[in-house]
């Protein structure tokens, strides 16, 4: 079912791109005088609160991830019939939900994560190597954009020879809704997504007769209740993993270095010297500096679990980083503290049935890019002259950087 895609940019209505980039005002604004509010040019429900948020994400009951509509607009949305449930995972509840996704966890085992630590600390060594000593240099072509594309890549398992090629898909199927470039945007998706799966469908015939250690390997192993994934599932799995594991994992390793340079100076200075908080650090880039993270849910029956008359049909969109800004759950909200106590009871990844079950993968891999470049780089300084408004593009989850400059010093 292809549904109707909410213009929810229409709902803030920011004025510039950097406005976007980091809406602390709207937030501001919303969590303090409309907390719970109806727009009605795109005809939604939105609330903002921490426990408003939390109880939209995870009140399956009366919040339903299965609707008409949608703010979702990733991947490739061609309209081939499909009957699997991980093509369909965002959009189920419970009791459904639970065999797609428990056979999709498969692929994020405590087990997984440790095996390929080694792995991606060595990619994010090389990487952080080739970065040129006591210059000025591009953060985002240097190393947040390449990172997680090399790392999913060598998770899954292809060669190495293609691993750039896995940008270049995501780049296309994770484009953001643009009305005015709507049907060109689907049609480059369509391409896109047509050449991921003949890319990896025969890496993934191969596999079968040949496992190894890598995600698409435990896919093919793994089994609930007697039922396993065809090669067609798995594809179709892989491009699901793609956005948790490269384009919000990118954006967010780009936007901490920004905070480092124009959030809060004496930050990089107090890592360099006690890197054991490098974890804590990631935790409270992700509640503070992550995109307009946000999911909407259809009311399945009539309710007034928000303090509103919600009807049957109408859609509700939790504002996850706003929520991540209410002084009810987090002290100082609006500043930087990566000794908050409270800074990993953010919802960035959401809560409830859909958690994303990407989320150990993305804290590990900022973290080890982190901790990389704190062992080879004593100093970071900004760029004098940097103008965030030219140096930014929309994305499937807000304004992204293309371009943060900065000076590196051994």
């Amino acid at each position: 079912m292809n549904k109707e895609v909410i213009p929810v940019t229409e709902i803030p209505k920011f004025q510039s791109r950097a406005e976007e980039f980091f809406p602390i005002q709207w937030y501001k604004e919303m969590l303090n005088n409309s907390p719970v509010y109806f727009h009605e040019e795109t005809n939604t429900w939105n609330v903002f609160q921490y426990e408003h948020v939390k109880q939209v994400l995870s009140n399956y009951e009366f919040f339903s991830s299965d609707g008409q509509r949608t703010t979702i607009f990733v991947g490739d949305n061609s309209k081939k019939k499909s009957t699997s449930p991980i093509t369909n995972l965002t959009n189920l509840d419970p009791p459904d939900h639970r065999k797609a996704r428990s056979l999709l966890a498969a692929a994020f085992t405590p087990r997984s994560l440790k095996n390929w630590e080694p792995r991606i600390k060595q990619i994010a060594a090389d990487l952080v190597e080739a970065i040129q000593k006591n210059s000025t240099i591009n953060i985002v072509e240097d190393l947040s954009s390449p990172f997680p594309s090399l790392v999913i890549a060598d998770l899954f398992g292809v060669p190495v020879k293609d691993r750039y090629q896995f940008k270049k898909w995501v780049d296309i199927l994770f484009q953001p809704y643009d009305q005015e470039r709507l049907k060109k945007i689907e049609q480059e998706k369509q391409r896109a997504g047509a050449e991921y799966f003949q890319y990896l469908y025969p890496i993934v015939v191969e596999k079968r007769s040949n496992l190894s250690d890598d995600i698409i390997s435990d896919l093919i192993q793994a089994e609930v209740d007697g039922e396993t994934f065809t090669d067609e599932e798995i594809v179709h799995a892989t491009m699901l993993l793609l956005g948790a594991g490269v384009e919000t994992t990118s954006h967010a390793i780009a936007n901490m270095f920004y905070s480092f340079l124009y959030d809060d100076k004496s930050l990089y200075s107090e890592l360099r010297s006690n890197r054991e908080l490098a974890p804590k650090a990631v935790e409270e880039m992700l509640r503070y500096r992550f995109h307009i993270s946000r999911r909407d849910r259809t009311v399945k029956q009539d309710n007034e679990l928000l303090g509103v008359k919600l009807k049957k049909g109408d859609v509700v969109i939790a504002w996850m980083s706003a929520c991540n800004m209410d002084e009810n759950m987090f002290e100082n909200p609006f500043s930087v503290d990566i000794h908050r106590p409270t800074n990993k009871k953010h919802l960035t990844f959401g809560n409830g049935p859909h958690f994303c079950l990407g989320a150990p993968l993305a804290r590990l891999e900022m973290t080890i890019i982190l901790e990389a470049f704190l062992e080879v780089f004593s100093h970071i300084e900004p760029f004098e002259d940097f103008e965030l408004e030219p140096h930014l593009t929309a994305s499937a989850t807000g304004q992204s950087l293309t371009y943060l400059p900065m000076t590196v010093y051994k």
